[in-house]
C-alpha cells in the first residue's frame, strides 16, 4: 500500500493520454507519441487518486470545516435575522475567507475569490442544502463521467459562476428587478452544483433520455425558484450551469477517464486550496 503513494523510477506505466503500456523514463510514448507519459514517476499514484478521489466526503467536510471557522472567527457578529440568515457569518469574516462578487472582485482585486467562494456558506440552511445536493448529484456525475472529471467540472463552474456574478453584481446593478442584479457578495456551492447538472444534461443528451428527463426535473424548478426566492445569486447558478456543461463537452463524458484529467484535477483542487490560503493572508492585511 506504501509504494501505491511513491514515485516510480523503474518498470511501465500506463500512458496517460492512450492507455499503451510504456516505460517510466520513457521520453515519448510508441503508440500516440505523448511526452513523458511516465508523468515523472507519478502516474501510478495519480491514477490511484483517480479511482478513489473521495469527491463528496471532500466537498462536505471541508465546507463544513470552513463554515465552522467563519462562525467562530465571527463570534458576537453572528447574524440571526431571518431563516436563512440563522447562524450566518459576518460578511467581513466571509470577504476574510473568500467570498466573491463584484465588491470583493472588482473593488478589491481579489480575482482569485472566484475559486474559494464556491467552499463558504452564508448561513446554517444554507449550507445544509447545498451539501445535500452535492451528496445527490455528485457520485451520479462522478459515476458516468468519472471522478476526476467531475473535480474538474465542479472546479470550473465555480469560476464560470462567480465570474458571471461578479460581473453582473458590477455592471448590471442599475436593473430594477433585483434577482437580476448580480451580487455585490456571493458565496455557496451552489454554483458548482449548477455546474453539475449541466454536465449530466450534457452527458444525458447522448446516452439516457430517461436521465435527461430527470435532470431537467431538478433544472427548472431550481431556475424558477431563484427568480422568486429573494437573495438567490441567479447569475453564478446560470454561470456555474454553463460552465459545468461546455466543460463536460469539452472534457468528452462518452471516452475513458485518462492520466491528464487525474492530473488536471490534483491542479484544481491545489488552485483553490491556494486561493483560500491568499485571500487570508491578503486579507488580514486589509483589517490591520
Amino acid at each position: 500500500m506504501e509504494s501505491m503513494f511513491q514515485r516510480r523510477t523503474t518498470g511501465s506505466v500506463v500512458c496517460p493520454s492512450c492507455g499503451s503500456l510504456v516505460g517510466v523514463r520513457d521520453e515519448s510514448c510508441y503508440s500516440c507519441g505523448r511526452a513523458n507519459p511516465g508523468l515523472w514517476g507519478f502516474g501510478p499514484m495519480l491514477r490511484h487518486l483517480g479511482h478513489d478521489f473521495g469527491f463528496v466526503p471532500m466537498v462536505m467536510v471541508s465546507s463544513a470545516v470552513l463554515y465552522l471557522v467563519s462562525l467562530l472567527l465571527s463570534g458576537n457578529a453572528i447574524r440571526m435575522d431571518g431563516l436563512m440568515s440563522l447562524l450566518a457569518p459576518s460578511t467581513p469574516v466571509l470577504f476574510l475567507l473568500g467570498a466573491s462578487g463584484a465588491i470583493p472582485v472588482f473593488g478589491f482585486g481579489r480575482w482569485w475569490t472566484v475559486l474559494s467562494a464556491g467552499w463558504l456558506h452564508a448561513g446554517l440552511l444554507h449550507i445544509v442544502f447545498n451539501m445535500y445536493y452535492v451528496r445527490m448529484f455528485g457520485p451520479a456525475t462522478a459515476e458516468v463521467i468519472g471522478p476526476a472529471r467531475t473535480v474538474i467540472i465542479y472546479t470550473v463552474a465555480g469560476v464560470t459562476g462567480f465570474a458571471l456574478s461578479s460581473f453582473a453584481g458590477m455592471y448590471l446593478s442599475w436593473i430594477p428587478l433585483p434577482m437580476l442584479r448580480g451580487a455585490g457578495f456571493t458565496v455557496g456551492a451552489s454554483a458548482p452544483i449548477f455546474g453539475l447538472l449541466g454536465a449530466l444534461l450534457h452527458y444525458s443528451r447522448n446516452s439516457s433520455s430517461l436521465m435527461k428527463q430527470q435532470v431537467l426535473g431538478f433544472i427548472i424548478p431550481f431556475f424558477v425558484f431563484g427568480l422568486i426566492m429573494p437573495g438567490v445569486d441567479n447569475y453564478a447558478h446560470a454561470g456555474g450551469f454553463a460552465g459545468g456543461y461546455m466543460m463536460s463537452a469539452f472534457l468528452n463524458p462518452m471516452t475513458r477517464e485518462r492520466g491528464d484529467h487525474i492530473l488536471v484535477a490534483v491542479l484544481c483542487l491545489v488552485a483553490t486550496a491556494l486561493s483560500i490560503a491568499v485571500s487570508i493572508l491578503t486579507g488580514l492585511k486589509l483589517f490591520r
